[in-house]
């Protein structure tokens, strides 16, 4: 059960984060379920050791941890864009 609330809160923190970055039209669902658990993974490593807060891999379920884990998919898909495009936009 632990794996399918995993999978479903990672694939709607991907998709608000790629409705803020306007990559939405690009991406499918499995997409915005990798890049929700892979930004999550970024920003436990970039942004949880600064301001002391878990993220959705790190089986804590909070609204801190939602933040962490949206701004480090923001990251990733800024990194993404930036390579696609030359621009982070």
């Amino acid at each position: 059960m632990n794996l399918i609330i995993w999978l479903v809160v990672g694939g709607l923190i991907g998709w608000v984060a790629s409705k803020i970055m306007h990559t939405d039209a690009q991406q499918g669902v499995i997409l915005n379920v990798v890049v929700g658990i892979i930004g999550a993974a970024l920003g436990g490593w970039l942004v949880s050791p600064l301001i002391g807060v878990g993220t959705i891999n790190q089986g804590v379920f909070s609204f801190g941890a939602l933040i962490v884990s949206l701004v480090g998919a923001i990251i990733l898909l800024a990194i993404v864009n930036l390579f696609r495009r030359g621009t982070p936009r």
